[in-house]
């Protein structure tokens, strides 16, 4: 027989946590001894690992004090679905750390990896720092906002880029960001633009250059309120588009 205190001690938990056990019915509270002392035997040390072990696992102590009352029978099966539980808080978890790593490796991204990708081709293909950050922060709104259309959206934009001449048109639209709003080489790259638009689209499909990757309107007005020129072509095309 061992008192509280080397109750508590052995089965590593403290005595205020035995009381509050106690209190919730969910560990007997042995009479006192001739001392005045309460006394535990060795089931209640058993009893107290018990429930210490599901509590660790996260399992309330109101389903803790109801599996007491459990047959062997069922006891194993909860089990079962406590480890299946912790399991995927475990996978959870481990999602959760390495995104945390990314975060402090300043390599988190809320992208799928082929955007990333894709960014990086970006990058080398010639288009300025400011397009790329751009072009992440305008997908990373798309998979927020379209999240069921954005990856074959995506998928549209990354096989337009792959021709050479399409490319150049891109190029040429985030080369235009520093032109003045009236410099006539801005209505040229509008013409081009909207033509190279009816040729991939076709006469009965020709969206603009938000619509084509279902940017909501603010976003495009924010696009446009960073370059006056770049407003000012996106007005161009419409109007060919339109027209």
């Amino acid at each position: 027989m061992i008192t509280i205190g080397q109750l508590a001690k052995y089965a590593g938990v403290s005595i205020k946590t035995i009381r509050v056990y106690h209190g919730k019915e969910l560990l007997s509270e042995p009479d006192r001894d001739a001392s005045g002392y309460r006394r535990y035997g060795a089931n209640a040390v058993i009893d107290l690992i018990k429930i210490r072990t599901l509590a660790e696992a996260g399992v309330p102590l109101a389903r803790i004090r109801d599996l007491r009352s459990a047959t062997d029978e069922e006891f194993q099966q909860a089990l079962h679905e406590i480890d299946d539980e912790l399991t995927a808080r475990i996978r959870g978890l481990q999602a959760t750390r390495g995104r945390l790593r990314q975060l402090a490796a300043g390599q988190l991204a809320p992208l799928p990896t082929e955007v990333g990708t894709h960014m990086e081709h970006l990058a080398r293909w010639g288009f300025t720092p400011r397009w790329v950050d751009l072009q992440r922060d305008l997908w990373i709104l798309v998979f927020a906002t379209h999240p069921d259309r954005a990856i074959t959206l995506f998928h549209d934009q990354a096989e337009t880029l792959v021709d050479p001449a399409l490319r150049q048109l891109f190029l040429d639209y985030d080369h235009a960001h520093d032109l003045d709003a009236d410099d006539p080489r801005i209505d040229d790259l509008a013409r081009r633009i909207a033509e190279a638009h009816r040729e991939r689209y076709g006469p009965d499909e020709l969206p603009g250059l938000d619509a084509a990757f279902e940017i909501p309107a603010l976003i495009q007005g924010t696009v446009n309120a960073s370059s006056p020129a770049w407003q000012r072509l996106d007005t161009l095309i419409r109007a060919q588009l339109d027209a």
